[in-house]
């Protein structure tokens, strides 16, 4: 859910035809709001956000105390699909390229795929797959994958390594956000037992979420990056449905994109 905050960046960029950029690269919720944005179906990932997502269909405790998922991402694919798909010739006739980050369950290690007309929505299925609330994971070309955010949440150093040198990133924490080392990695450990290399990767996501903030706040010389990033009053944890919350959270995107112009 924290990804409203960039769903209302995204807005602002349509409304101000602000597309400079030569590629992006796009994780979990972010890489939907890009797949839109890139679309050009302004408005389609807040309604997704602030109406499919919030409906007990999608998110449900109850549901995952009984053995399923927390979070349906089978019932929110279908339904939104059906209901509010993505443009895909849109995005496949505009030139900018979208490569989706995912994690790869076997080692746990990061893949960048470029999206296409054909792949986009499996790979943005796969990117959202949050481990353990969604408890299967999404086949890529043969592999399982799962929630890009596991092994690379900001990849900023490897939009350098692509050769990218003004580099834009859309946060969903405030600015100066450290991730913390989970306090029971024992029990990380036992519930993916199945998959121990993933585990690791979940336990050791803060090392490389943190060294990504080093990065953003120490570019190497000829490199800028530009941060835009939720004030500290975003209330949007990530499965927050206070409607209120939620249109904050989209204001305050819109008002830190608008303030670039």
């Amino acid at each position: 859910m924290r990804g409203i905050f960039s769903t209302g960046v995204l807005d602002a960029f349509y409304d101000h035809q602000y597309r400079p950029f030569d590629f992006c690269l796009g994780v979990s919720a972010g890489s939907t709001n890009l797949a839109a944005w890139l679309a050009y179906q302004r408005g389609r990932n807040y309604k997704v956000i602030t109406d499919y997502s919030c409906r007990p269909q999608f998110i449900s405790f109850k549901r995952f105390m009984l053995g399923r998922h927390w979070l349906d991402l089978d019932w929110l694919w279908e339904i939104t699909i059906r209901e509010v798909r993505l443009d895909l010739e849109r995005f496949a006739d505009q030139p900018i390229p979208l490569f989706v980050v995912t994690t790869k369950v076997a080692d746990g290690q990061a893949a960048y795929i470029r999206a296409t007309a054909q792949n986009l929505e499996h790979l943005l299925k796969a990117s959202c797959s949050v481990p353990i609330v969604y408890r299967d994971f999404t086949v890529i070309d043969g592999e399982q994958m799962t929630d890009g955010g596991v092994a690379d949440s900001i990849p900023v150093i490897k939009a350098y390594e692509m050769g990218a040198r003004d580099i834009t990133v859309i946060l969903s924490r405030p600015d100066g956000y450290r991730k913390k080392r989970p306090r029971s990695p024992w029990l990380l450990r036992r519930i993916l037992s199945k998959t121990p290399r993933l585990a690791e990767a979940m336990i050791t996501r803060d090392m490389r979420y943190n060294r990504s903030i080093d990065f953003i706040e120490n570019p190497p010389e000829g490199c800028r990056i530009r941060v835009i990033a939720p004030s500290n009053g975003f209330a949007v944890g990530r499965m927050t449905t206070d409607a209120a919350k939620l249109k904050a959270g989209y204001e305050m995107g819109l008002q830190a994109a608008r303030s670039l112009f």
